[in-house]
């Protein structure tokens, strides 16, 4: 069963699930449907080529995504890293760069540009320890409906990047 309903995948250009299913029947009636979700599980073009849905923000303030680059390697000065703080409904960048990923640096940088911009509602960053809860708990106190979203670590995929 695994053949017909691989070979109806193959045939249709690894297409979804439902026109997998249709294919599939012309060749095998009782197919179910773990069977064809098991298959498109581990099909490895389909896992590799998986499309990422972007972000859709509502307004200005309403989710912005934070994250560092680490230019230890390659420091200027005092400075060894990057922080990139992205509004994602005008695509506008803040960078400002940092001599270490201590919380209170970091704070200090969301602080300011909170205070400049305003605060967002939903505030994004993958799961690393900088921008922990601590950060957050003490942002909170100024902006209560500010939410923390995180993604995995080293994996941009999981922040619609």
């Amino acid at each position: 069963m695994f053949d017909v309903i691989n070979d109806a995948h193959q045939k249709i250009g690894h297409g979804g699930e439902k026109k997998t299913f249709r294919e599939a029947q012309n060749k095998w009636v009782n197919i179910t449907q773990e069977a064809r979700h098991l298959l498109l599980t581990f099909c490895e073009e389909c896992q590799r080529e998986k499309v990422v849905k972007p972000l859709v923000s509502t307004n200005l303030l309403s989710r912005a995504q934070v994250d560092l680059i680490n230019f230890q390697t390659m420091s200027d000065g005092d400075f060894e890293y990057i922080m990139i703080n992205l509004n994602h409904i005008k695509e506008f960048c803040i960078l400002n760069p940092l001599k270490s990923k201590r919380a209170e640096e970091l704070a200090s940088i969301l602080l300011e540009i909170f205070l400049t911009f305003s605060a967002p509602s939903i505030l994004q960053s993958d799961n690393s320890r900088e921008f922990s809860y601590v950060i957050i708990a003490e942002l909170k106190t100024c902006w209560p409906e500010l939410k923390l979203v995180t993604g995995r670590p080293r994996h941009p995929q999981s922040q619609g990047a």
